[in-house]
């Protein structure tokens, strides 16, 4: 079995360029690298995405809008990330379950079973082996986010637009997550990315060292 790393944090923390720039140093060292995103990663969760994402569909329901994140990634599990851990690989996703439960647990306020029972049934009770929390306040995070929507690097979408209030209740549950330990890992995303990035590389390089 590879080696399962998932990214997660509140918006504009820098997951998607933390998770590229090591995608790209172990696949130098040698290693057989999937990188993928959720939602998305295959053509069915895409489609999902653009349903989540569009600001046009401001009615959804927080449990229409967790059981369709679920959906996504079950296609991913099943379609992408199981295969490529059986072949031994290395897989690196930006988000994962983790980001169902802080933003449609402790964000809107689901019941933390149920939405523990959908992510199970969703995975097949697959957990990543290592998860880097990058985390930085609301309001710089948001503001990081906008930015790079108006320099056309992002998209600006429907989560984004949920508040500073609902996104500071995602916060307090992924450090509450967090800071149980085991596979978790803390950074602080106001850091230098070189400094982020040289922290991750550290420890997943302990990670692979332990697993020779």
């Amino acid at each position: 079995m590879g080696l399962f790393i998932t990214l997660e944090g509140p918006e504009g923390s820098g997951k998607s360029t933390e998770a590229k720039a090591l995608g790209e140093y172990l696949e130098g060292r040698g290693y057989l690298v999937l990188l993928t995103r959720e939602p998305g990663g295959t053509s069915i969760g895409d489609q999902i995405r653009r349903i989540l994402h569009s600001t046009e569909n401001v009615q959804m329901h927080p449990r229409t809008e967790m059981l369709l994140y679920c959906a996504s990634r079950a296609q991913l599990v099943e379609e992408v990330i199981r295969p490529h851990l059986e072949r031994g690989g290395v897989v690196i996703c930006d988000r994962f379950a983790d980001s169902t439960l802080a933003y449609q647990g402790y964000g809107h306020g689901l019941e933390p079973e149920l939405v523990k029972s959908i992510i199970g049934l969703a995975t097949r009770g697959l957990v990543p082996d290592m998860t880097f929390y990058l985390d930085l306040p609301v309001e710089e995070g948001l503001g990081r986010k906008f930015e790079a929507f108006r320099a056309g690097e992002t998209e600006w979408n429907r989560m984004d637009q949920l508040g500073a209030a609902f996104h500071r209740r995602v916060r307090a549950g992924y450090l509450e997550m967090a800071r149980k330990g085991g596979r978790w890992v803390i950074l602080d995303a106001t850091q230098p990315i070189e400094e982020i990035q040289r922290a991750i590389r550290e420890k997943v390089e302990e990670r692979l060292l332990a697993k020779e």
